[in-house]
């Protein structure tokens, strides 16, 4: 499992959100780089955004949520074409879970375990 894991959930449908792209980006002078990228499982997971075995480096990332695909796909409605999300890793050791809990106008993250 990467070092670094989301979790998205539908809060609209009441279940995983399901084909969500996610591309996970490092922050570096003049901006980001990206370092991973894939749609999230049946579960509603993405638990291979960086390679098995790879830590992250100490730093700010960035997560963004292609949501505004996702809705269109149900034939729904949304007012966020994405969705970023910005943490910074303190402690490269430690496993980072960010998930996100999504409707077609709102949502909500927290720092998971």
């Amino acid at each position: 499992m990467s070092a670094i894991t989301t979790h998205v959930l539908d809060t609209s449908r009441g279940r995983p959100a399901r084909g969500v792209l996610v591309v996970l980006e490092v922050g570096e002078a003049g901006g980001y780089r990206e370092i991973g990228r894939g749609a999230t499982d049946d579960d509603g997971r993405q638990r291979g955004l960086l390679p098995p075995g790879e830590r992250p480096i100490a730093g700010t990332y960035r997560l963004t949520f292609h949501t505004g695909d996702y809705f269109a796909a149900l034939g729904s409605e949304s007012f966020y074409p994405t969705v970023s999300i910005l943490f910074d890793i303190r402690d490269p050791a430690q496993h980072h879970h960010v998930p996100l809990l999504l409707s077609p106008y709102g949502y909500t993250t927290y720092r998971g375990s």
